[in-house]
């Protein structure tokens, strides 16, 4: 299987859509989609992000699935902090403080019971995790590939050869990603993001042992952008 997890385009968050620019990211986004084909698209039930996937599916006519369990908000609850000894919020790897204690040795060592850190009392993360774990294994579940978290892999209960796409959100997508990947939410979190319409690649193929390892093929690859002749630009300020 390969599983695509794909951010939203340029957004518009006032009126709760996608800019002009971000509506022909979701078209170019369609073509590259298009050439290979998908058996399944799921998507977030905000707009900015069943927008973007909507040229696709309309492209290859297949009916999406509205996930409410996909939406920014459930990872905003979760994920985000206060900053600037003010009542606003923002998200943790947005933060200088944060980063810094994410990648702390005694943060670092305790790999995925990296939430039991007093580092981070009076945060949600330890909540947040646990959420990402059941929706993550219950949606990856229903796909065939059951997680087996004690060893990190996936148990092929049905393994197939289906393209699915899953649209969803920035925060959303870091947190699940690192979930789906065994990949601590501090490491990856402070190491890796995703821009608009950015797509995220990972095969689930059975080995010669009979598990799964998912390997991240590509990483929030904007080529349809460049293809199209659009702007390659990191949250519309560093030219990549």
């Amino acid at each position: 299987m390969i599983l695509y997890v794909i951010r939203h385009g340029d957004p518009d968050y006032p009126n709760n859509t996608l800019t002009p620019q971000g509506f022909r990211q979701a078209d170019a986004l369609s073509k590259r989609l298009g050439v290979y084909g998908l058996d399944e698209i799921y998507t977030s039930s905000l707009p900015r992000a069943y927008l973007t996937a909507k040229p696709t599916y309309e492209l290859l006519n297949i009916k999406p699935v509205m996930c409410d369990w996909a939406m920014e908000d459930h990872a905003w609850h979760h994920f985000t902090v206060r900053y600037d000894e003010t009542p606003n919020v923002t998200w943790a790897f947005f933060t200088a403080k944060y980063n810094r204690l994410f990648n702390r040795p005694e943060v670092l060592a305790l790999g995925r019971n990296w939430a039991d850190s007093p580092l981070f009392e009076g945060t949600n993360f330890k909540t947040g995790v646990e959420l990402f774990r059941k929706t993550a294994d219950e949606f990856l579940g229903n796909l065939g590939y059951e997680h087996d978290w004690e060893n990190g892999l996936y148990t092929p209960v049905k393994p197939n050869e289906k393209r699915v796409a899953l649209f969803c959100h920035q925060g959303f997508g870091i947190a699940f990603l690192s979930t789906i990947l065994d990949i601590p939410y501090p490491l990856f979190a402070s190491h890796f993001d995703i821009g608009h319409s950015g797509v995220c690649v990972v095969e689930f193929a059975v080995n010669s042992e009979g598990y799964v390892i998912p390997k991240m093929l590509q990483h929030s690859n904007d080529s349809h952008l460049y293809k199209e002749g659009l702007p390659t630009r990191y949250q519309n300020v560093l030219k990549i």
